[in-house]
C-alpha cells in the first residue's frame, strides 16, 4: 500500500481542486481534450453509421419492420461518448459529429441526417441531465437510447416518412425500433464500455474521483 505524508495528501487535494474543479451541479466542465476524444468517437461511429446502412437496407426487405430493430446503431455515439466522458454536452456533441461524418461520407439521406443528429443528440442528451449527469448504469443509457429514437421518429413524422403506415403496422414501428435502440444504444453501448474499462483507457479521460484519491492514502 502507498501510505501519503499529511503534507503530500494536502498538495494532492490542493492538484485535484485545481483540475477538477466540480460545479454546484456535480457535473464538471469539458477541457480540451474531452472535446477532441468526442469528435474522435463521433467520427468513428459516423462510418459505423454509413456503413450500418446498407445491411438496414437489406434487412428492410424481409419487411415486418424487422429493419426497425437495427435502428438504435444511429444513436450509439451519444450514449457510449457520454458513458466514456461523463460530462455534460458530450452526448449531443457526439451525435452531431457522427451526424456530420456520415454525412460527409456520402449518406443517401442528405442533409436530413444533421437534423436527426441535432434532434436525436438532444434528446438522450436531455435524459443524461435529468439525472443531472450523475448516473452512468445501463438504465440511464437506455433510457437516452428510447429517448433518441422518439426524436427519430419525430423525425419521421416531419418528413412524411410514415405517414401511409396503418395504426397497427405504426406500433410495430415504434415498438420494434424502441426495443432495439434500447438493446443497441442502451444495453450495448454500456458494455462496450464496460468492456473499455478493464482495459484501462476510460481513466485517462475521467477526472480523479474522490474515491481514487481516499484510495492513494490506504
Amino acid at each position: 500500500m502507498i501510505m501519503l505524508s499529511p503534507y503530500m495528501k494536502k498538495e494532492l487535494e490542493k492538484i485535484m481542486n485545481k483540475y477538477n474543479t466540480v460545479s454546484p451541479s456535480g457535473s464538471k466542465g469539458l477541457r480540451l481534450v474531452d472535446v477532441l476524444v468526442t469528435l474522435v468517437i463521433a467520427i468513428v461511429f459516423g462510418i459505423v453509421y454509413k456503413l450500418w446502412a446498407p445491411v438496414y437496407e437489406l434487412v428492410s426487405t424481409f419487411g415486418l419492420q424487422l429493419d426497425q430493430l437495427m435502428y438504435g446503431m444511429w444513436f450509439i455515439a451519444s450514449t457510449v461518448a457520454f458513458l466514456i466522458i461523463r460530462k455534460p454536452g458530450v452526448a449531443l456533441l457526439a451525435e452531431i459529429g457522427a451526424a456530420s461524418a456520415e454525412f460527409v461520407t456520402g449518406s443517401e439521406w442528405g442533409l436530413s441526417v444533421l437534423v436527426s443528429g441535432i434532434l436525436q443528440g438532444l434528446f438522450a442528451e436531455l435524459v443524461f441531465a435529468a439525472f443531472r449527469y450523475r448516473k452512468f448504469g445501463v438504465g440511464v443509457a437506455s433510457l437516452a437510447a428510447a429517448a433518441a429514437s422518439i426524436a427519430s421518429i419525430i423525425m419521421d413524422l416531419f418528413y412524411n416518412y410514415i405517414d401511409d403506415l396503418a395504426a397497427w403496422n405504426l406500433t410495430v414501428m415504434i415498438v420494434a425500433r424502441t426495443l432495439g435502440s434500447i438493446v443497441i444504444a442502451g444495453v450495448f453501448a454500456y458494455y462496450l464500455v464496460k468492456a473499455l474499462e478493464l482495459t484501462g483507457v476510460t481513466n485517462l479521460l475521467r477526472p480523479v474521483s474522490k474515491a481514487d484519491y481516499d484510495a492513494l492514502g490506504k
